[in-house]
């Protein structure tokens, strides 16, 4: 090669060769290290020259590399044949195709997660709690529910159909729905208020009668078990409830 050729010769340093590529001059480094890219000898000036191949090298390098593939993995497909090299490439292809429909899926997982319950709670209690927000039951009031919901779901699964049933049903009688709403209401009043009183008084007439039609308590449809937690008026609720629920027990004949 004559000296005015090599003039003509495109090289560049190792920033250069770095910039071309798009990565730091310690990747470049890092790679003639594990041995994926040829390290020229220095000049006369003691710098290293790059050429063109080994730009366009290190472009198949970082695509790979950016790709996922392991550098042990790059190293064998820089030296394969172009038939072995497209075939790895359909591959490579194909699983970053898996990979974006994993994470297409997580992300639909992870916007479902801003309203909690579709994650873990089946289709017919989704309902329900979207029913409630329906009715204008407060979200406070519907997060608390979801949560009951999913405890039950993991400790008694087997209730699961009935309860959803009864639920349904209590939301479609007018008298219920009033009295659920009362409660959701009532969430921050003083425990000492005297509005407190009518509402115990309604909810025990409503749990008198479902006692005589053989169904459960109402009240535990109408405050949670983390009541305790939620509201003190709540609490005073389900405290005076079960209270005068024992005092019918004890009244009763042969008990």
């Amino acid at each position: 090669m004559t000296l005015n050729e090599d003039q003509r010769r495109t090289v560049l340093t190792i920033g250069q060769l770095a910039a071309t590529a798009g990565v730091t001059v310690r990747t470049v480094r890092h790679y003639h290290h594990v041995g994926l890219l040829s390290e020229p000898e220095r000049d006369a000036s003691g710098y290293r020259r790059y050429g063109a191949q080994a730009a366009l090298d290190l472009i198949r390098i970082r695509t790979l590399a950016d790709a996922g593939v392991p550098l042990a993995r790059i190293d064998a497909l820089l030296h394969a044949q172009p038939a072995e090299f497209a075939s790895a490439v359909t591959e490579i292809d194909a699983a970053l195709q898996r990979k974006i429909d994993q994470l297409t899926e997580y992300r639909r997982r992870i916007t479902e997660l801003a309203g909690g319950e579709r994650l873990v709670l089946p289709a017919e209690v989704v309902a329900i709690l979207d029913r409630m927000r329906g009715l204008g039951v407060s979200e406070r009031r519907v997060r608390l529910e979801r949560d009951a919901w999913i405890l039950m779901q993991a400790l008694d699964p087997v209730a699961m159909p009935r309860r959803i049933r009864d639920k349904n049903a209590g939301f479609d009688d007018p008298e219920t729905t009033r009295l659920y709403l009362a409660c959701d209401q009532s969430c921050d009043w003083d425990p000492h208020d005297p509005r407190l009183d009518r509402l115990i008084d309604d909810l025990d007439a409503r749990e008198i009668q479902n006692e005589r039609d053989g169904t459960g308590p109402v009240h535990l449809d109408l405050v949670v078990s983390r009541i305790s937690e939620a509201s003190p008026a709540w609490q005073r609720i389900l405290d005076a409830l079960a209270h005068r629920a024992k005092k019918r027990r004890t009244a009763a004949p042969g008990s």
